[in-house]
């Protein structure tokens, strides 16, 4: 087994039974497959028992990319890729809506991947489900309901484009090397809330980015950011500016967005 490298977040899932629980959330057969981060292939050689129509591989260690090269050398329906998933454009090499998405994401750029995926350019996006796994922590953030301390930005973003399917946690004894925490895998599917028009994701990014950044203060300050005459905006969406973040639920933001963009049109 080739050395992990720490650098790259590397935690090499090896519990078999865990590799076959994850295999089992979704249907694979004649499906087109993207796994991010396949590292030595212990979840690869699964998928391909359930005959997949494609397979794409997205591998950013050069060691891991060549053995997996080597390895799969003979196997037509996979196509791999030495990349970064961050710089490389997913979106571009989807082409049909059946497509799944695997990752077992390292910690250190779960979130931004997650983010990467919500903010496709076009909605509904080129894949049917994502199957993502991460630390135990993040993946409690994205499912957290508000009025508790882990709601946050994250979970606005996600909730505004995906919906958990399925979850389970994963002890961190079923990695090589073992890390200091648990993982949580996720399945989500993408929706449509036909309740919010929200024109440009990355509206509601900068919306949650400033309103969240002092998240035990009043939003008083972040709205006096966000608009010039923020005390009727605070009255035309009945939002009480002695609030603080984590008692707005996710719709409140989705409102304070679309206001946002009415105004900045």
């Amino acid at each position: 087994m080739l050395r992990p490298k720490k650098s790259l977040g590397q935690n090499f899932l090896i519990d078999q039974n865990i590799i076959k629980k994850i295999i089992k959330t979704v249907n694979i057969s004649n499906k087109n497959i993207v796994e991010i981060g396949p590292g030595t292939g212990n979840l690869t050689k699964e998928i391909l028992k359930q005959s997949p129509n494609k397979l794409f591989l997205i591998e950013k260690d050069k060691q891991l990319h060549n053995k997996l090269e080597e390895e799969f050398k003979f196997n037509k329906i996979i196509k791999l890729f030495n990349a970064d998933v961050l710089e490389f454009d997913i979106e571009k090499l989807l082409k049909k809506k059946d497509t799944i998405i695997f990752g077992n994401l390292p910690y250190n750029i779960s979130t931004q991947i997650l983010v990467k995926l919500i903010k496709f350019k076009v909605w509904p996006p080129s894949y049917q489900k994502l199957v993502l796994m991460f630390q135990k922590e993040v993946a409690e953030k994205i499912l957290a309901s508000f009025n508790t301390p882990e709601y946050g930005r994250l979970t606005v973003i996600t909730k505004r484009n995906l919906k958990v399917l399925n979850k389970f946690n994963i002890s961190k004894n079923c990695f090589y090397p073992k890390p200091k925490v648990d993982s949580t895998l996720l399945v989500f599917q993408p929706i449509i809330n036909n309740k919010v028009n929200i024109k440009d994701i990355n509206n509601l990014e900068k919306i949650t980015r400033i309103m969240f950044s002092n998240k035990r203060k009043m939003i008083n300050k972040s709205f006096m950011k966000l608009f010039n005459d923020y005390i009727k905006v605070s009255k035309d969406l009945k939002i009480n500016l002695n609030s603080r973040p984590s008692e707005l639920e996710e719709n409140i933001y989705y409102k304070i967005t679309e206001y946002f963009e009415k105004i900045n049109n």
